[in-house]
């Protein structure tokens, strides 16, 4: 049975090399830095906005086929970027855009850690969901945390595909959270998933303020310059967990104390994040049912809402 194999001690992998080394490195992401900084811009155009995305056709696509949802279409359809994102709206455009992204990374499964495609994409979504509820808690920026939490475990996509390589068969076991399979990953490549997730976002030209949290999610009080997003992170994974992991024989450990103190978190945040986590979570799971129908109603607090089954992300509002 495959399992995890000690390196040589020779053998000096680095994170960067990992991610020099990766033949599908997908160009995607790159979108997102230069949005945030278009949006954070009160002198940037629309017509800015439109042309960066245009940039790329999958990005395009989603957006497209996001703005001719039943939620935002009406009955009438768009056939441009341009019109896609004045119906979407200004500041709903870098999320609709961050999840186009997503859905290009991450849909893969990774072999490595015996990690289905499906569940690689749902855990993502779930902790982007989280890092940016528990960032509007906090007073942090919700974009940014979205990004962060969306793409916390992109460092598993380059070490897998690393692996695939150059050590078939190898495994690296995961025990959950917190730790996840840091001790796997550490013993056989002597860096974390986490190591790598912030060189391949540094890679795509990400700031610190974005990479710097993903490299310390596992011991995010280590960091200074950026602690309270490093917490924060590790807080939306808990939830992350708990809501993808609901028939687990025990309730998931709260964070440790220490670790939520910058936030001013406590439990009942937590607990109330996951809940709402969990209602958004079963309508996106609703929306990608294989069902031939062309629409499906979801149950949201306060009523119902129609959507598009091809529609992957319904609106939060």
């Amino acid at each position: 049975m495959p399992t995890s194999v000690i390196m040589p001690k020779a053998f000096a992998l680095t994170p960067e090399q990992v991610v020099r080394e990766l033949r599908h490195l997908p160009s995607a992401p790159k979108i997102l830095p230069r949005l945030k900084r278009l949006l954070s811009d009160g002198n940037s155009s629309m017509t800015e906005i439109v042309e960066l995305i245009r940039l790329d056709p999958g990005i395009s696509a989603r957006v497209l086929q996001t703005a001719n949802s039943a939620y935002y279409s009406n009955g009438a359809r768009c056939s441009n970027v341009d019109d896609a994102v004045n119906r979407v709206g200004y500041n709903q455009v870098y999320e609709l855009v961050a999840y186009a992204v997503a859905s290009q990374v991450l849909v893969r499964p990774l072999e490595a850690y015996a990690i289905e495609a499906d569940h690689m994409w749902l855990s993502s979504v779930a902790c982007g969901l989280a890092a940016e509820m528990l960032a509007g808690l906090t007073g942090e920026d919700r974009d940014v945390a979205y990004t962060i939490g969306l793409l916390h475990g992109v460092g598993m996509l380059a070490i897998d595909e690393w692996v695939l390589r150059n050590q078939p068969g190898l495994r690296l076991a995961s025990h959950g959270f917190p730790r996840e399979a840091c001790e796997a990953e550490r013993n056989t490549l002597g860096f974390t998933q986490a190591e790598a997730g912030a060189a391949l976002l540094r890679h795509w030209d990400f700031p610190a303020a974005m990479s710097e949290p993903v490299r310390w999610q596992y011991f995010p009080r280590t960091t200074a310059g950026h602690q309270r997003m490093a917490c924060l992170l590790h807080a939306a994974k808990w939830v992350r967990s708990t809501v993808c992991h609901p028939n687990s024989p025990a309730p998931l450990p709260l964070p440790d104390t220490w670790l939520l103190q910058p936030l001013r978190l406590g439990a009942p945040q937590l607990e109330h994040c996951a809940a709402e986590v969990q209602t958004q979570l079963y309508a996106i799971s609703s929306l990608l049912d294989s069902s031939p129908e062309t629409t499906e109603t979801v149950e949201f607090p306060g009523g119902t809402r129609e959507f598009d089954r091809d529609v992957t992300r319904p609106d939060q509002s």
